[in-house]
């Protein structure tokens, strides 16, 4: 499939593919396990608001 992406000439779709490509892994995990990164991603908005 990324193949047929690559040779469709849409850019847009390139970028979109080679994300999905590289974070697979991460992606398939949320359906999995239903976890997120919104945690860290809490905690960082309050240091970030602390300074």
């Amino acid at each position: 499939m990324a193949r047929k992406v690559n040779q469709s000439g849409f850019k847009s779709f390139d970028i979109i593919s080679r994300t999905i490509i590289n974070h697979y892994q991460t992606i398939l995990n949320y359906f999995d396990n239903r976890s997120t990164n919104a945690s860290a991603e809490s905690f960082n908005a309050k240091i970030k608001a602390f300074r």
